[in-house]
């Protein structure tokens, strides 16, 4: 039955993706924090956070917000950027006018990365206090909660957040590469020391910062992935087999890294289809399996071989598929911010299906042979989704379509701008907006929101977070994703 429908939805597709991939990429302006470029071009939003980092005497201004509140939590940011900066890799050529923009995105996250990696022996993971922050309602512009700076360091360290960091300048640098060779050589270079940094002093920012990213981005899934991640970009960025070594000699702990247990929250299941901002597993074996001419082919076909299981795991007629999908053929896995889920795994099924068209392969999961076209198909059906092609005929993207959520889980969208209000709206002023039955004065075009439940429905409310709410790491891979299906669709 599902498998009909999403054959059917992909029938009645229409889209125009090249107007979805412009208003995806602006939506990272509305999630800017620090001084507001004169190219901005959402203009509700205003300078924020320009004394972050003061209290300690460190320059961290910048850097985006990752969702509907107002804290800098570098992790997701870091993953974020990665994302943004692997779909420029990957589908440069058909980002056309749009190019600029993403460039843009992801320069406004390095610039800060940069900031946030000055000192040796430390990496700053978090920007705000967020129980503080999570109480109060307020415009990114109104800000009187704390903006406490947490570290990572030598003696307390955090390898995934730092290796995460890594990743994201590594993999920028190889954007930047063809128009400013300098940045990127300073991305690279900062890349290899915190890289350094994280695989030397290795542990969870769980345990050193604690209460300040658990439960709001605990590492659930351990570090070992995040380092061999890093890896995996630091050897696309330099072509130096040591860090290919390092990916080959690690595939072990990667292979049998046991999903933890905090807070009583269960994880586990299926590792090969795992990849957001804590799980990297599926990522990597996608990104790995490009280097099939490495000497080393035994570890480079069980690349291939994760890669195909990743597949297989998310493949609606596959017998061993591990997600679900719902009637009207969403990709859904357990938790908040479904649609991560969607745009992230059709990500890495469109980057494979190119592969392995490159190699003239398919994939066999039991008796069902999966082509690279079939793979594409199934990252379009959830891009259409996403898009409008689904049960309520909504848009989940802000401005895109005829009807899309109105009401999002976002403070500088609910809250009237500076412009409207330029009085200040303390913390406990909150109610009358939050509660309004009106729509979002600002509109944050572009915004994706966390979806619709597993039956298809969806209930345009601020206060149904877990689906009203827009994060950057649902929005980064999607970036690639439609500027693949735009250059697809035009002549």
């Amino acid at each position: 039955m599902v498998l009909m429908a999403v054959m059917a939805v992909s029938e009645v597709s229409g889209h125009d993706y090249g107007d979805a991939l412009s208003k995806s990429i602006l939506f990272f302006e509305g999630q800017r924090s620090g001084k507001l470029p004169s190219s901005q071009r959402l203009t509700w939003r205003k300078d924020s956070g320009l004394q972050d980092g003061a209290e300690i005497g460190v320059d961290l201004v910048g850097g985006y917000y990752d969702a509907g509140d107002n804290v800098k939590f570098n992790f997701p940011m870091a993953w974020s950027t990665t994302m943004l900066a692997w779909s420029v890799s990957e589908f440069r050529k058909q980002m056309g006018q749009d190019l600029p923009h993403a460039l843009d995105a992801i320069r406004w996250a390095t610039d800060y990365f940069l900031k946030a990696t000055i000192e040796p022996g430390l990496v700053y993971a978090q920007v705000g206090e967020p129980y503080s922050d999570h109480y109060c309602w307020e415009r990114p512009e109104d800000m009187d909660t704390p903006r406490t700076p947490y570290s990572v360091s030598t003696e307390s360290p955090g390898s995934e957040v730092s290796a995460e960091i890594a990743a994201a300048l590594a993999a920028a640098s190889l954007v930047f590469r063809s128009v400013d060779r300098g940045y990127s050589d300073q991305l690279l270079s900062r890349a290899k020391t915190v890289f350094e940094f994280a695989d030397k002093y290795r542990g969870s920012y769980n345990d050193s910062i604690g209460s300040a990213v658990c439960p709001f981005y605990c590492d659930y899934s351990g570090y070992e992935d995040e380092l061999i991640w890093a890896a995996s970009w630091l050897f696309m960025a330099t072509k130096e087999p040591d860090y290919w070594n390092y990916v080959v000699a690690n595939m072990d702990n990667l292979q049998y890294c046991k999903f933890k247990t905090i807070n009583s929250l269960p994880n586990g299941g299926s590792s090969f289809a795992e990849f957001g901002w804590d799980s990297k597993h599926a990522g990597i074996n996608v990104l790995a399996s490009k280097q099939i001419v490495m000497e080393d082919s035994n570890y480079t076909n069980l690349f291939v071989l994760n890669a195909d299981r990743f597949v297989c795991s998310v493949l609606p007629e596959s017998p061993t598929k591990y997600v679900k999908y719902s009637p009207g053929g969403l990709l859904f896995k357990e938790g908040g911010s479904n649609l991560q889920h969607g745009t992230a795994l059709s990500f890495l099924l469109i980057v494979y299906a190119r592969y392995l068209n490159r190699a003239n392969r398919d994939v066999q999961c039991g008796d069902v042979k999966a082509t690279p076209g079939r793979l594409i198909q199934v990252a379009r059906v959830q891009a259409d989704y996403i898009l409008g092609s689904n049960p309520l005929n909504m848009s989940y993207m802000v401005g895109y379509g005829g009807k899309f959520p109105q009401r999002i889980h976002h403070r500088g969208s609910s809250l009237p701008s500076l412009d409207e209000h330029p009085q200040h709206i303390g913390c406990k002023d909150w109610e009358p907006y939050f509660e309004s039955s009106s729509p979002n004065p600002n509109q944050l075009t572009g915004a994706v929101v966390g979806g619709p439940d597993i039956e298809d429905r969806y209930n345009d409310s601020r206060a149904h977070f877990v689906h009203s709410e827009p994060t950057t790491y649902i929005n980064a891979p999607l970036v690639g994703v439609l500027a693949f299906f735009k250059g697809r669709t035009e002549p």
